[in-house]
């Protein structure tokens, strides 16, 4: 009798957890699907070829070029600046430090920057770059596309070394063991064989970054600031599409929504080609393993 009791207490307990779950997927489903529905509806209308040729100092009549091709450009400032330092600190948190105390601080210290917000980062670097690079006797501050690619520097960080490390920490550990056994240094080791082997991983975490990046729009009004006019220039303001779209949302003008509308679009249509393009490379990768 008690075990009949139990069983169905399991089972009543099993049932509520697996219907609370899909309730809140279903939820979550819902407004995902209402969002993706309403940016396509909004944005399809509003998608035309002077938008890619037209400069945002045309108001209504204008488009997103240089919003376009300045996020582009600190997009990848922000990625020289931290692909090569964040997949370094990964190599070292994942082979010297493993199981070292200060390892354990480092990613630690590297959750809590991954959940920091946005906003903090960009005023951390409008204190060191932007304020030091202003000449404030008359007044102008010097907001820059390299200040807006050092802010996104920041918010990739921690993405590319906490992917880095764990991609790293997943290869068997039979490859170190063989590689050592035949007299490979450990840093031969690293750069040769491991990287190699979690490259796919770490390519992925690299995309996840940059889609990431793609849609911040905070800490660019405190660095990027931006720019109605098109630049080549990273020490000049610099427009982005994420700016444009808050800046468009606060006029009156509905031109100027319908601008914002294609713009959120076009955004969530690179996002959604990066996680195309990540998933492609690693079935690719998988398949020339298999």
């Amino acid at each position: 009798m008690p075990a009949t009791s139990l069983y169905a207490r399991r089972r009543i307990t099993n049932a509520l957890a697996m219907g609370l779950g899909t309730a809140a997927t279903v939820l979550g489903l819902f407004f995902l699907v209402w969002i993706l529905w309403l940016t396509l509806l909004r944005g399809i209308g509003a998608l035309r070829g002077s938008l890619f040729t037209r400069i945002t100092a045309y108001g209504p009549d204008g488009g997103l070029a240089n919003a376009i091709a300045g996020s582009l450009m600190m997009d990848l400032i922000a990625l020289a600046i931290c692909t090569p330092i964040c997949v370094m600190a990964g190599m070292w948190l994942a082979e010297y430090a493993r199981l070292t105390r200060l390892g354990t601080v480092i990613r630690f210290l590297n959750d809590i920057l991954l959940s920091a917000p946005s906003i903090v980062l960009g005023l951390f670097v409008y204190m060191i770059i932007v304020l030091p690079m202003s000449d404030l006797t008359d007044g102008a501050v010097s907001f820059s596309g390299l200040a807006g690619g050092v802010a996104l520097a920041l918010i990739g960080l921690p993405v590319i070394v906490r992917t880095t490390d764990e991609m790293l920490q997943l290869v068997p550990a039979t490859l170190r063991e063989a590689a050592l056994s035949l007299g490979v240094p450990q840093w031969k080791l690293t750069v040769q064989l491991l990287l190699r082997a979690a490259s796919s991983g770490i390519v992925t975490g690299v995309l996840l970054a940059l889609a990431r990046l793609a849609g911040e729009t905070a800490p660019l009004l405190f660095t990027a600031f931006g720019n109605n006019f098109m630049t080549a220039h990273p020490l000049d303001k610099m427009a982005s599409v994420p700016v444009a779209i808050y800046q468009y949302t606060n006029d009156p003008d509905p031109a100027l929504h319908a601008i914002a509308w294609a713009g959120a679009l076009l955004i969530t249509l690179f996002v959604l080609a990066l996680s195309l393009l990540t998933r492609l490379f690693l079935s690719r990768k998988k398949a020339n393993h298999g």
